[in-house]
């Protein structure tokens, strides 16, 4: 079976969609269902860089994809998705081999993805690419409480280029206490045009106290009537787990 892989084009977002509810369904859904994640989507990946948005073909049809996302100094890729009817021939193998060309000529100085837990098959294809697991990551959910707010806040879509540019150097300097050189620029850039959602910045007498890069709707990788915090940071310190904490409260107003 040849199998040519490229990069994934805009027009076949759609059939990169379909090809991830395939295979994810196949994966979670007893009853043989395509309709995972409803309408949740994580094409929008490819707004990042289309040059690192990578299809798999085989007789003219489009049967796998994978993203490959440049966070500064740390890198990441996927969804990566394979079609169930063509699982079993190492095409989420040629799938990964682009995506980690693209680290290494971002010179990335660490990368990491979410897979299944509890599949010894997909830690062991990731295994051997040099990964292996360390955390066990809860995605937690609760109704929004409103609050007074004890923050000003500054959101992307609504400030000017100048307060922009500010923002996004406070973003950096702010991330930088905890990993030198990561840059959430992209994302929110992303989420801005593509109308994903918000990006908001809080501050405090000491400047920018944290951020929040959230999506929320449908059509986005948080779904209809949610609002997703993809992307979340606060200030190092003392005072730590108090701005986090300010942090979560903020995306709920």
């Amino acid at each position: 079976m040849y199998v040519d892989i490229r990069t994934l084009r805009k027009d076949e977002l759609v059939l990169a969609d379909q090809v991830f509810r395939e295979a994810f369904s196949a994966l979670t859904e007893p009853y043989g269902s395509s309709n995972y994640g409803a309408d949740i989507t994580y094409m929008n990946r490819w707004f990042n860089n289309p040059n690192t948005a990578f299809g798999a073909e085989v007789d003219g049809q489009l049967v796998g994809v994978n993203f490959a996302i440049n966070w500064g100094s740390f890198g990441l890729f996927g969804p990566l998705a394979v079609h169930p009817d063509f699982w079993g021939h190492k095409i989420a193998q040629q799938l990964i081999e682009p995506a980690m060309e693209c680290l290494k000529q971002w010179q990335i100085e660490q990368s990491g993805f979410f897979t299944r837990s509890n599949s010894p098959k997909h830690l062991y294809l990731y295994q051997k690419y040099g990964f292996y697991p360390r955390f066990l990551t809860a995605i937690m959910s609760k109704k929004p409480i409103k609050k007074t707010k004890k923050l000003q806040e500054f959101r992307y879509s609504k400030i000017s280029d100048n307060q922009r540019l500010e923002c996004l150097k406070a973003s950096r300097e702010l991330v930088a206490s905890f990993h030198e050189g990561l840059d959430l620029e992209v994302e929110i850039r992303v989420v801005e045009k593509q109308n994903l959602g918000e990006t908001i910045f809080f501050f405090d007498e000491k400047g920018l106290m944290g951020f929040a890069i959230c999506h929320y709707g449908k059509d986005t990788e948080a779904g209809s009537e949610t609002c997703y915090i993809k992307f979340g940071a606060s200030r190092l310190g003392e005072k730590a787990e108090q701005n986090f904490k300010q942090l979560l409260e903020g995306c709920e107003t």
